[in-house]
């Protein structure tokens, strides 16, 4: 019967019994007569209507109404089923006595209990009352009663047996509860309804104590089972609750505890390998842990950890009597340990703590002091098994320098037993990390040393007698072990000064070079010259325009002077062949070169030998291989060598396998798009410098790129760091103006957001969910598409709605900086990904008859477009496309640079800046990035400035990163 919400009326809660889900409430509106007393006229309320009689609601009955829905039969099916299925088949499948899914049971039930205990929570001053049989919402009234009951639990021990019994009492009076038709309608914690009272309890008492006393008047405890009784329940019951025994003593004690902490081994049994005996047993591995479990004494009493309660029990028997003793316990002493622990880096969970072994000890050891001023107990378990070795340990190393080598003198000591840094190396790098000691304790290999001195295991190698060296390339790790205080390092002050560049001596120049070298070429110039003296391949990385290809052919020019026989070979692009013939002929006119290209090319390699220097592109190496690997060459140079940046190309694996004194590699971008672009061309130069490529993946990649690790970037830094000359224009060319970046950040119009949002919120739900079901690699292309619909949106809506008509916030801002600076006298480089992008603006432009220079992928005369603006004082604007307009243009009379839109790749970015800022430039270049605020540019300029970071630890340029994308810059992407 519906109820009018212009009428009086009232919400009541009904108490009701279903017949597989217990006791549930359901939520009314009652009208009320004249008087303000209940009709039979009544409604349900849901949280559907409820808002029809919001008048008479507040905050509190919207939750309850909301938490009574979520517990009615239909809602509970639901939830446990996502198909549509008939109540009576649910409840017979889940509840059968015999086929029934008792899992899913406890799970509904569960799921009941957490509602209904809210319910209660909050059900104080409602309406309550039972349902009667016929349906009727307010048959009965209960009384919610404001204060809570006390529990007094009663146990009398006799000769025969234990009595079990609790006794209630409300506002100080005794309650009789049994035999009274009560019943209990939520469990944990529990309330009780008794004679029309709804009762809850101090100390949150569990309702399944008291339910079996609701119609018996004790529970009898037979002698027999006396003993596992008082253990496994009356304990924890004294532990939590007030307890009245007979027949028993309960002593109530303190004491100050004391920390215990028992080790012992995570897995089965496993051998050991002996370094003092031939038993050829295999050791441990790593994935093997160490148990820690942390316990408190307290006087006679010992209790674990993770019992958290203010009191712990303990059980004596003493003949036929029992004491319960319970000790009160100091929580804030054991939190206090348990933090220290944690603080410390041991990760102590319900007085548990798993790590793996290296980690254990070398946590003991680094917190031995500490522990033994906190009185730690240290014990281990299974003293039958293992016993490991917990004493101190060293490791001393010294590194000298040889003629062609580093050999290397350690001593390794555990105790008083010493091991050889040979079988040390030999168990590391067979990953066995436990070494029986002759006592038969168990020595584990510190973590520390695993970490510090890992570089040194990898790529160290044996001389004809079995003692340790490193290569003279390694360098950097020798200074890198003397800088850390982990080596007692002796080496020449030459090869010294090597970890310094400016510490490097002067080279005379050849005689027969053509022009002169600005400071900072000279320098470089040096450096090749050094690295030539210890046969070091190297690295030129210099910024482009800064003149790699000069000092090169000065080193080469060097190089005839001195005598040096065979011709150098240079690799290079096919569009630069031209450019370094022209470059020899003016520099170092008197080097013989020979260009080795052409299908009609002479492929007798002989005649190789009457020339200074080669000249051939990578096309023709990777065609010919077979042939010049039959040639010793003086050097082999390669330029833009990140061509060869994947190992595993074809090109790649033939530039290797040319054979020469020297190596040498020029590239402005050693590393694009992968860590691993670094170590094909750093092993191209020094073969082995960074390991294997499964070494370098797993060591130096995986750490840096999936986990930014930075202790590792640091490392491998250092590995290559003596190996790369990169300056940047900003260090070195005082010809250059400096640059200005600014990044200019607009707000979206109105229409514009929300235009944005739309299309934001219909793209996240889809990416997301595709990277669910299918995985973030083959959600890339649906990926990539939601973002660029993003960017140009954010750029102008009319990029992909062309009959939008409102404004774009960027595009008013860029107007406006446009028309600052062509009324200042300035020239203007625009640069956009996007085409449309450009085209708006260009109506822009024609409609306020301002003439422009345009250039996209389409444009046939694009050297006429550079000329005009580079030759016409009043044409003002250069719009061009980004990928179009990022190589091969020069364009020094722009003095501003627009950005229109980040992309992916900042490198990309940063070479349409150089196109302004290059040398002969003689103002100050000032650069505009437009950033759209709130939008997915301000994040991808967020993303731009950790990936540039990254690469420039590296000593390279900005790397692109669209692969690099994890789900969590996906979620910030389109948060």
């Amino acid at each position: 019967m519906k109820v009018s919400a212009a009428q009086p009326f009232q919400i009541i809660y009904s108490l009701y019994e279903h017949e597989y889900l217990g006791y549930l409430f359901e939520s009314f509106v009652v009208h009320l007569d004249d008087k303000g007393k209940l009709t039979l006229q009544h409604q349900n309320i849901s949280s559907k209507n409820a808002k029809e009689f919001s008048s008479r609601l507040d905050d509190t009955d919207y939750q309850l109404i909301e938490l009574m829905d979520s517990m009615q039969q239909d809602a509970v099916i639901k939830h446990f089923n996502k198909k549509n299925v008939k109540p009576e088949e649910f409840f017979l499948k889940v509840y059968d006595a015999s086929k029934g899914n008792e899992a899913l049971q406890t799970e509904i039930d569960s799921y009941l209990e957490r509602r209904r205990s809210k319910i209660l929570e909050n059900i104080q001053g409602k309406w309550v009352y039972e349902m009667g049989n016929d349906g009727e919402p307010a048959w009965k009234k209960i009384e919610v009663l404001d204060k809570k009951a006390t529990v007094l639990f009663h146990f009398r021990r006799n000769e025969d047996n234990t009595h079990y019994f609790p006794t209630i009492k409300y506002n100080g009076e005794k309650i009789d509860f049994q035999y009274k038709d009560a019943y209990i309608i939520c469990k944990n914690p529990a309330w009780m309804v008794l004679e029309g009272k709804l009762y809850s309890f101090e100390k949150d008492v569990d309702g399944k104590k008291l339910a079996p006393f609701l119609n018996k008047k004790f529970i009898v405890i037979p002698k027999n089972v006396e003993e596992t009784y008082y253990n496994k329940f009356v304990a924890p019951l004294i532990a939590s609750f007030d307890v009245y025994a007979k027949g028993f003593d309960i002593n109530t004690e303190k004491y100050n505890p004391t920390p215990i902490l028992t080790l012992s081994e995570l897995v089965g049994n496993s051998s050991s390998m002996s370094l003092f005996n031939d038993n050829g047993k295999d050791a441990v591995e790593d994935s093997e842990k160490i148990l820690f479990e942390l316990s408190f004494q307290y006087g006679p009493f010992k209790f674990k950890a993770n019992n958290i309660g203010p009191v712990s029990v303990s059980v004596e028997k003493q003949g036929d009597s029992y004491t319960f003793h319970r000790v009160s316990r100091k929580l804030d002493d054991e939190k206090e340990i348990i933090q220290y622990m944690v603080n410390s880096g041991l990760p102590i969970r319900n007085s548990k703590a798993a790590i793996p072994k290296t980690t254990a000890f070398a946590w003991l050891d680094e917190n031995r002091q500490e522990l033994e001023t906190r009185q730690f107990i240290i014990d281990q378990k299974d003293r039958s098994s293992k016993k490991y070795f917990i004493g101190e340990y060293k490791i001393s190393i010294e590194v000298k320098e040889n003629i062609d080598w580093f050999d290397i003198h350690a001593i390794i000591k555990f105790g008083d037993y010493e091991i050889s840094f040979k079988e040390l190396r030999k168990l590391i790098s067979k990953k066995k990390l436990e070494v029986e000691l002759p006592n038969g304790e168990i020595a584990v290999i510190p973590e520390s040393w695993l970490i510090e001195y890992s570089e040194l295991f990898a790529f160290s190698e044996e001389d004809e007698n079995g003692e340790p060296k490193l290569k003279k390339h390694h360098l950097a790790l020798v200074q890198d072990l003397e800088s850390g205080n982990l080596a007692k390092v002796t080496m020449s002050r030459k090869l010294q000064s090597l970890k310094g560049f400016d510490e490097i001596g002067e080279a005379e120049l050849p005689k027969h070079f053509k022009g002169e070298l600005r400071p900072y070429q000279k320098a470089g110039y040096n450096w090749l010259h050094f690295l030539n003296q210890y046969k070091f391949g190297g690295c030129l990385a210099d910024d482009m325009g800064l003149g790699k290809t000069v000092q090169t052919l000065t080193m080469l020019q060097a190089q005839k002077e001195n005598g040096v026989e065979g011709a150098s070979l240079l690799i290079m692009p096919t569009s630069l062949v031209y450019n370094w013939e022209t470059e020899a002929k003016k520099f170092t006119p008197k080097l013989k070169v020979f260009t080795y290209t052409g299908t009609n090319r002479d492929k007798d390699i002989s005649k190789f030998a009457k020339y200074d220097v080669i000249i051939t592109s990578y096309g023709i190496v990777r065609l010919d291989i077979d042939l010049l690997v039959n040639y010793y060459f003086n050097y082999v140079i390669l330029d833009e060598s990140q061509a060869i940046k994947n190992p595993a190309s074809n090109i790649a694996k033939a530039v290797r396998k040319l054979t020469s004194r020297s190596r040498l590699i020029l590239t402005g971008t050693p590393l694009e798009n992968s860590t691993m672009d670094l170590w094909s061309q750093m092993h191209f130069i020094n073969p082995g410098l960074l390991g294997s490529q499964s070494f370098f993946k797993n060591e130096f990649l995986n750490p840096i790129e999936k986990k930014n690790d930075e202790e590792k970037t640091r490392k491998l830094n250092a590995i290559i760091k003596p190996f790369i000359l990169r300056r940047h224009k900003s260090q070195v060319a005082t010809e250059l103006p400096e640059k200005v970046e600014n990044v200019q950040y607009s707000d979206l119009t109105p229409s514009q957001e929300q235009e944005y949002e739309k299309v934001k919120s219909y793209y996240r739900n889809k990416i997301l969910e595709n990277i669910e079901s299918q995985g973030l690699n083959k959600s890339q292309l649906l990926l990539l598409q939601g973002l660029t619909k993003l960017r140009q949106i954010a750029n102008h809506p009319k990029m992909v709605d062309h009959e939008y008509e409102g404004n774009s916030g960027k595009m008013e801002d860029v107007i406006l900086k446009l028309d600052n600076a062509i009324r200042d006298d300035h020239k203007i480089l625009i640069f956009s990904q996007f085409v449309k992008h450009l085209s708006i603006l260009a109506d822009h432009l024609k409609e306020k008859h301002i003439d422009f220079a345009y250039l996209d992928g389409s444009t046939k005369d694009r050297q006429g477009q550079v000329e005009r603006f580079q030759n016409t004082p009043e044409l003002k604007v250069f719009l061009i496309s980004l990928k179009a307009g990022g190589l091969g243009l020069n364009l020094t009379k722009a003095d501003y640079v627009f950005i229109l839109d980040p992309w992916w790749n900042p490198a990309i970015e940063a070479q349409a800046v150089d196109r302004a800022h290059r040398i002969g430039q003689e103002n100050k270049v000032f650069t505009y990035k437009f950033i759209s605020k709130n939008t997915v540019e301000e994040k991808i300029l967020a993303l731009q400035k950790h990936k540039r970071k990254l690469a420039s630890d590296l000593i390279t340029t900005e790397e692109s990163f669209v692969k690099s994308l994890s789900k969590e810059d996906i979620e910030s992407l389109l948060s």
